[in-house]
């Protein structure tokens, strides 16, 4: 768990990752929550299955895969093909905040499949999306308090605040 807030502090830093927690992504999850959450299951799905995997690439495109930072239920001309065209704005927004490796690239682009036709090329990408609908499922029917409740937090206390929460699921 610790890569995967190590990623998250990083990334948080330099981006406008913190948006995400505006917007709900399914249920009463927010988007931020959601790609945590994809990014740690990500990360013990490929350990418990023994699947050699690049670590790094794996949280950092997990906790990117839904960087659109939009609202999707929003109604906006075009949202309701959100799922086909997410994946996309996804990748533009990631590309020009960060310097993304080929790894990343691939499983934010490709995590919706088979929405986006394309499947993925690498085990990482194949891991998130398979991961990504396990937890949107989970998401969409749980609906009360996922994985944990956060609230808006200073960075460094909403950090801590998700590192703490996180190691009791």
């Amino acid at each position: 768990m610790n890569s995967v807030m190590y990623c998250l502090e990083s990334l948080s830093k330099k981006s406008k990752l913190r948006r995400m927690e505006r917007f709900i992504q399914h249920g009463d999850t927010s988007c931020l929550k959601h790609t945590i959450a994809v990014a740690y299951y990500s990360m013990k799905f490929a350990e418990f299955m023994g699947i050699k995997y690049k670590k790094r690439d794996l949280i950092r495109g997990a906790l990117l895969h839904d960087y659109f930072l939009y609202d999707w239920h929003d109604g906006a001309k075009g949202r309701k093909i959100h799922g086909f065209t997410h994946p996309r704005t996804a990748l533009e927004n990631a590309d020009r905040d960060f310097a993304l490796t080929d790894i990343e690239r691939e499983i934010i682009k490709k995590h919706m499949f088979p929405l986006t036709v394309i499947p993925p090329t690498c085990r990482e990408g194949w891991i998130v999306c398979m991961v990504d609908k396990a937890c949107s499922v989970y998401e969409t029917f749980k609906r009360k308090d996922t994985y944990y409740n956060v609230k808006g937090k200073e960075t460094e206390e909403y950090i801590n605040l998700l590192y703490k929460e996180i190691q009791a699921i």
